[in-house]
Protein backbone atom coordinates (compact mmCIF):
# COMPACT_ATOMS: atom_id res chain seq x y z
CA UNK A 1 0.00 0.00 0.00
CA UNK A 2 1.41 3.35 -0.73
CA UNK A 3 1.26 6.14 2.00
CA UNK A 4 2.60 9.78 2.26
CA UNK A 5 3.38 11.48 5.18
CA UNK A 6 1.52 14.55 6.32
CA UNK A 7 2.51 16.89 8.93
CA UNK A 8 -0.26 17.43 11.94
CA UNK A 9 -2.65 19.09 12.00
CA UNK A 10 -2.87 18.30 8.28
CA UNK A 11 -3.02 14.70 8.57
CA UNK A 12 -5.70 15.04 11.12
CA UNK A 13 -7.21 17.21 9.33
CA UNK A 14 -7.53 15.33 6.03
CA UNK A 15 -8.60 11.73 7.70
CA UNK A 16 -11.64 13.79 9.92
CA UNK A 17 -13.23 15.18 6.38
CA UNK A 18 -12.11 18.69 6.98
CA UNK A 19 -9.67 19.32 4.10
CA UNK A 20 -10.34 18.29 0.37
CA UNK A 21 -7.08 18.72 -0.86
CA UNK A 22 -4.10 17.59 0.07
CA UNK A 23 -0.86 20.83 -1.04
CA UNK A 24 1.91 19.77 -2.41
CA UNK A 25 5.00 21.43 -4.79
CA UNK A 26 5.02 18.33 -7.41
CA UNK A 27 2.10 16.57 -9.17
CA UNK A 28 1.97 13.16 -9.38
CA UNK A 29 -0.54 10.72 -11.49
CA UNK A 30 -1.21 8.85 -8.46
CA UNK A 31 -4.78 7.99 -8.28
CA UNK A 32 -6.69 5.63 -5.52
CA UNK A 33 -6.06 4.89 -1.66
CA UNK A 34 -3.33 5.75 0.28
CA UNK A 35 -2.54 5.80 3.64
CA UNK A 36 -2.09 9.40 5.20
CA UNK A 37 1.16 8.80 7.56
CA UNK A 38 1.73 11.75 10.30
CA UNK A 39 5.51 12.67 10.65
CA UNK A 40 7.37 13.21 13.78
CA UNK A 41 6.85 17.45 13.36
CA UNK A 42 3.55 19.54 14.21
CA UNK A 43 2.94 22.85 12.25
CA UNK A 44 1.92 25.08 15.11
CA UNK A 45 1.69 28.40 13.08
CA UNK A 46 -0.74 25.75 10.89
CA UNK A 47 -2.90 24.93 13.84
CA UNK A 48 -3.14 28.41 14.98
CA UNK A 49 -4.28 29.66 11.19
CA UNK A 50 -7.06 26.80 11.54
CA UNK A 51 -8.36 27.58 14.62
CA UNK A 52 -7.90 31.23 13.52
CA UNK A 53 -10.23 30.47 9.88
CA UNK A 54 -12.68 27.75 10.95
CA UNK A 55 -13.40 27.95 14.87
CA UNK A 56 -16.02 25.35 13.97
CA UNK A 57 -13.45 22.64 13.80
CA UNK A 58 -12.55 21.06 17.43
CA UNK A 59 -9.24 20.01 16.60
CA UNK A 60 -7.28 17.90 19.64
CA UNK A 61 -4.68 19.96 21.69
CA UNK A 62 -1.47 19.92 19.72
CA UNK A 63 0.47 17.26 22.25
CA UNK A 64 -2.79 14.87 21.54
CA UNK A 65 -2.31 14.94 17.90
CA UNK A 66 -1.07 10.75 16.44
CA UNK A 67 2.51 11.04 15.57
CA UNK A 68 5.06 9.30 13.92
CA UNK A 69 2.81 6.50 11.87
CA UNK A 70 0.07 5.81 9.60
CA UNK A 71 -3.53 7.76 11.08
CA UNK A 72 -5.96 7.44 8.08
CA UNK A 73 -6.40 6.63 4.29
CA UNK A 74 -7.82 8.19 1.90
CA UNK A 75 -8.10 8.76 -1.96
CA UNK A 76 -6.57 10.56 -4.65
CA UNK A 77 -9.07 11.48 -7.51
CA UNK A 78 -7.09 14.26 -9.33
CA UNK A 79 -4.25 16.13 -8.99
CA UNK A 80 -5.34 20.32 -9.73
CA UNK A 81 -3.82 23.47 -10.07
CA UNK A 82 -6.67 25.39 -9.28
CA UNK A 83 -9.24 25.11 -7.20
CA UNK A 84 -11.81 27.44 -5.73
CA UNK A 85 -10.99 26.28 -1.33
CA UNK A 86 -9.48 28.11 1.38
CA UNK A 87 -7.98 24.82 1.43
CA UNK A 88 -6.13 24.81 -1.28
CA UNK A 89 -2.86 27.23 -1.72
CA UNK A 90 -0.95 25.15 -4.75
CA UNK A 91 0.98 25.04 -6.97
CA UNK A 92 -0.58 21.54 -6.83
CA UNK A 93 -3.56 19.84 -5.03
CA UNK A 94 -4.51 16.18 -4.54
CA UNK A 95 -8.18 16.13 -4.58
CA UNK A 96 -8.81 13.84 -1.73
CA UNK A 97 -11.93 11.75 -0.84
CA UNK A 98 -12.96 8.65 1.66
CA UNK A 99 -11.09 9.92 3.97
CA UNK A 100 -11.28 8.46 6.99
CA UNK A 101 -8.85 7.69 10.53
CA UNK A 102 -7.29 4.84 11.45
CA UNK A 103 -5.34 3.93 15.26
CA UNK A 104 -2.18 4.66 14.84
CA UNK A 105 0.25 2.28 13.43
CA UNK A 106 3.49 3.46 14.39
CA UNK A 107 5.58 3.74 11.07
CA UNK A 108 8.81 5.41 9.85
CA UNK A 109 7.96 8.34 7.11
CA UNK A 110 9.62 9.30 3.89
CA UNK A 111 9.59 12.23 1.26
CA UNK A 112 6.88 11.31 -1.36
CA UNK A 113 5.02 8.44 -1.79
CA UNK A 114 6.31 5.26 0.08
CA UNK A 115 5.82 1.47 0.21
CA UNK A 116 4.36 0.28 3.78
CA UNK A 117 4.25 -3.53 3.76
CA UNK A 118 1.20 -5.34 4.05
CA UNK A 119 2.95 -6.93 7.53
CA UNK A 120 3.26 -3.60 8.80
CA UNK A 121 -0.65 -3.03 8.74
CA UNK A 122 -1.24 -6.56 10.42
CA UNK A 123 -0.03 -4.82 13.65
CA UNK A 124 -2.38 -5.97 16.19
CA UNK A 125 -3.27 -1.98 16.79
CA UNK A 126 -4.82 -2.37 13.30
CA UNK A 127 -6.53 -5.64 13.92
CA UNK A 128 -9.80 -3.78 12.92
CA UNK A 129 -9.08 -3.85 9.46
CA UNK A 130 -9.06 -7.03 8.94
CA UNK A 131 -6.92 -8.73 5.59
CA UNK A 132 -4.44 -5.75 5.32
CA UNK A 133 -4.98 -6.69 1.23
CA UNK A 134 -8.62 -6.31 1.33
CA UNK A 135 -9.15 -3.57 3.51
CA UNK A 136 -8.30 -1.26 1.30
Amino acid sequence: MQALSIMQPWAWLIVNGHKPVENRTWATAYRGQFLVHAGQKFDQAGYELVRDCYPEIEMPRPEDFPKGGIVGVASIVDCITRMNSSWFHGPFGFLLEDARPLPLVTFRGQLGFFHVPDHCLADPRAAHLGDPVEAF
